[in-house]
């Protein structure tokens, strides 16, 4: 996911975000093969911002390949009004066999834990790296083996590189993130303290001229404290986070000087420092841009030329995190409604689409509806997008409003919000067709190394949601 902002306005519409797995109990015959019991137990973890940390009493780890595949145990709720999610496999009334129907959805659960730990395996998917051929090589192959074909849609875009930002303060070097958009720079500078945000009037109170500027994160945008640390005169600007974590962040602009962004704990204790005693700094922002190729992976059943919906996700992630969360979850859901749509009329209007170059600004998703054309469009009855569907126990559908209401009086235990961007279904949005978001909220792996792990109950749960909405849409006139 682009925007680390949806998180805060899904919790705010109280929606519960935790780190305590989902987990679930399937009833088998005590003659069920071990194997098939030791197989159905599987929660996803793929040896993986957007994974869940086990309750020690919850889960049992075991080494598997390069990833982790974990096995839980837990009651469903009696009180829902439908078992979302339920186990895809349980004795039947009378007898331990296993019904085609439950056989096919089991193939069906088995084949998205392999989706996500296939893409995850590969490490880092980032626009416009080798990963990416393998990765697209991937999807296409499972979309045609469940009866699609497929064309891929190429498109270029410059992309802003971060290639290893810092700053040193006496001799120690302090990891931090270029903002995009910003010039790089390596300077030696006074580094001095801005009070409050950073507007006019605080630049005003001290004098910049010739230094390193730090200001903390807030109230206005990154743009406007970094023009009004180079008009006050200042050479570069540091912009301390408001939080204890990393700012991943974008200008929007064009600005004349150098900007670095730092954690809040590393940064506030810089800044607390420098408002009692001068200390000079090194600057590094070693930064980038460079021309991109990125590709789009479109599948539908042969003749359906103009569907009536779009299933979609991406399939990218930012460089240094694998990605299981975010968005190898959403990747894989899209994978599995195609497979179990495949042999219905539903498939006969529906086109499915893995989007390269979300984590670089969208790029994928505007370049498929920029060349889809208004006629295309106008035909369309939705878009679905799916991001960061494999983490936390709640599931929440954001989007055009009367379609969350549709998809709220379906699923009554799903929680739906406004719609808003951040993700591939805004671009469609910014056009004028309607969307639906499924999104479970951020968790702390977030962008980093350990997005590692997805729940497979909570891919199969949001799979049965989709499954019910999608065909609702499609049947209405």
């Amino acid at each position: 996911m682009k925007y680390p902002y949806l998180a805060s306005l899904f919790i705010n519409l109280g929606t519960k975000v935790t780190n305590t797995k989902f987990q679930s109990i399937f009833l088998l015959q005590r003659n069920l093969a071990k194997s098939w019991l030791q197989t159905v137990l599987v929660a996803v973890v793929v040896g993986l911002p957007t994974a869940c940390v086990a309750q020690s009493n919850s889960a049992r780890e075991v080494s598997h390949s390069q990833s982790v595949v974990e096995t839980h145990t837990k009651l469903h709720s009696k009180t829902s009004p439908r078992p979302l999610g339920t186990p895809l496999l349980r004795k039947e009334r009378g007898g331990g066999e296993v019904t085609p129907m439950n056989a096919t959805r089991y193939q069906q659960s088995n084949s998205t834990f392999a989706d996500v730990q296939t893409l995850v395996n590969l490490g880092p998917r980032v626009a416009g790296t080798p990963v990416m051929e393998k990765a697209s090589t991937y999807l296409l192959d499972e979309y045609r083996k469940a009866g699609y074909v497929t064309e891929v849609q190429t498109f270029n875009y410059s992309k802003f590189e971060d290639l290893g930002s810092n700053l040193t303060v006496d001799g120690t070097t302090v990891q931090g993130k270029a903002l995009s958009g910003t010039v790089p720079g390596k300077l030696n500078a006074p580094l001095v303290a801005v009070p409050n945000v950073g507007r006019q009037a605080d630049f005003a109170a001290v004098n910049v001229k010739g230094a390193i500027a730090i200001v903390r994160r807030g109230e206005i945008r990154f743009s406007e404290k970094a023009k009004n640390a180079s008009a006050a005169g200042a050479v570069g600007l540091v912009i301390v986070n408001n939080e204890p974590g990393n700012v991943y962040g974008t200008l929007g602009e064009e600005v004349k000087i150098p900007v670095l962004a730092l954690s809040g704990k590393q940064g506030n204790p810089l800044i607390q420092r420098v408002q009692t005693a001068s200390v000079n700094v090194n600057l590094n922002v070693n930064a980038q841009r460079r021309d991109v190729t990125g590709h789009n992976i479109i599948a539908h059943l042969e003749g359906v030329t103009q569907p009536k919906i779009i299933l979609g996700g991406h399939y990218d992630s930012v460089p240094g995190s694998p990605g299981a969360n975010d968005n190898a979850s959403g990747t894989a859901v899209v994978l599995a409604l195609a497979r179990n749509l495949s042999n219905t009329p539903t498939a006969r209007q529906a086109w499915f689409v893995a989007f390269d170059g979300e984590e670089d600004g969208l790029h994928g998703s505007r370049a498929f509806v920029n060349t889809a054309g208004s006629q295309f469009l106008s035909e369309l009855k939705a878009m679905v997008n799916f991001d960061m569907v494999g983490v936390n126990d709640q599931l929440g559908i954001g989007g055009t409003s009367s379609l969350t209401t549709f998809a709220r009086n379906l699923e009554p235990t799903v929680k739906t919000f406004g719609s808003f961007g951040g993700s591939d279904h805004a671009p469609f949005a910014d056009k004028g067709v309607p969307v639906l978001f499924f999104y479970r909220g951020q968790e702390p792996n977030y962008h980093t190394p350990g997005d590692k792990k997805v729940d497979l109950k909570l891919l199969n749960e949001t799979t049965q949601v989709a499954l019910d909405i999608v065909k609702q849409i499609v049947s209405v006139n």
